[in-house]
């Protein structure tokens, strides 16, 4: 297994203004080690860190910063998704003082932003530029924003797209019938794929998503297929709800009725050829 959404958090190196509202895990260690440890005998192979939205300032910081720790491999971090703010002017610039052979891809975290940020013009010129750059671009949005995400992909055709968390966090009750609509209408882009994560802890406003994960995650495997959907453990956020352990045990049982080949497809191979990873 790839896990393509590996978060660590090292509040001696950065300021992580967001984890003033969640101290259970402002308060629990989450550095690689700690990874590891929570890994242990699990079957991953390797991972893609996740930026884990920095103050702006870190940002360029925190991305040298794992960039530095891939290159040994023994650290199996395979790749690098790194913080930007494509509303910039000075996008371009950023995207140069973080180049390096690891960094795969940017991500911008839109679930704590305006609507309108997404759908400026320059947002939207510099996430399609990133294509020259042959840089992803992972898409968070809440599940009521994922209009504002298939905007975004029409604007952005040749830029390879990924949705964090099936674009289901802050579900809420009477949400679904649009999230299955909005998950449909963003399958019919073949620049997007759809990271099978962060079900466990988007359960918000009366929606159990323990309860409506098998529904999720079938609704999010018959749209985008066996060929177009990546996993991701989000350790530690998936720690508020469940283990990683647990989450891979879910995953397992959630991905058997099919074949090898399409669960390798979900757990290595998308992985390996969206994000471009050295396995």
């Amino acid at each position: 297994m790839i896990d393509t959404h590996q978060h660590l958090i090292y509040p001696e190196h950065f300021d992580y203004p967001w984890l003033d509202q969640v101290p259970a895990l402002k308060d629990t260690p989450s550095r690689l080690q700690d990874y590891r440890e929570a890994t242990a005998g699990e079957p991953i192979s390797g991972t893609v860190f996740m930026e884990v939205d920095v103050a702006s300032a870190h940002a360029p910081d925190e991305a040298r910063f794992f960039c530095e720790l891939s290159e040994d491999p023994a650290n199996r971090i395979l790749g690098v998704v790194a913080a930007a703010r494509p509303e910039d002017e000075a996008f371009e610039s950023q995207l140069d003082q973080v180049a390096h052979p690891a960094l795969k891809g940017i991500r911008r975290v839109l679930h704590m932003q305006p609507d309108e940020l997404s759908q400026s013009a320059i947002f939207r010129a510099n996430v399609a530029g990133l294509a020259k750059r042959n840089l992803t671009f992972d898409l968070c949005f809440l599940a009521n924003q994922l209009p504002l995400a298939i905007k975004l992909a029409d604007a952005s055709p040749d830029t390879a797209l990924m949705l964090d968390h099936c674009g289901a966090s802050g579900l809420v009750e009477g949400g679904m019938e649009q999230w299955k609509t909005c998950i449909a209408e963003l399958s019919r882009r073949p620049n997007v794929l759809c990271k099978l994560s962060g079900l466990v802890t988007c359960s918000v406003g009366g929606i159990d998503g323990g309860k409506l994960l098998p529904s999720l995650a079938d609704h999010v495997l018959g749209c985008f297929g066996a060929n177009r959907v990546v996993w991701g453990g989000d350790w530690p956020i998936c720690n508020l709800a469940s283990s990683l352990g647990s989450w891979i045990q879910i995953t397992q049982r959630l991905l058997s009725a099919f074949s090898e080949n399409e669960r390798t497809q979900i757990l290595e191979t998308n992985a390996i050829r969206f994000y471009q990873l050295n396995s």
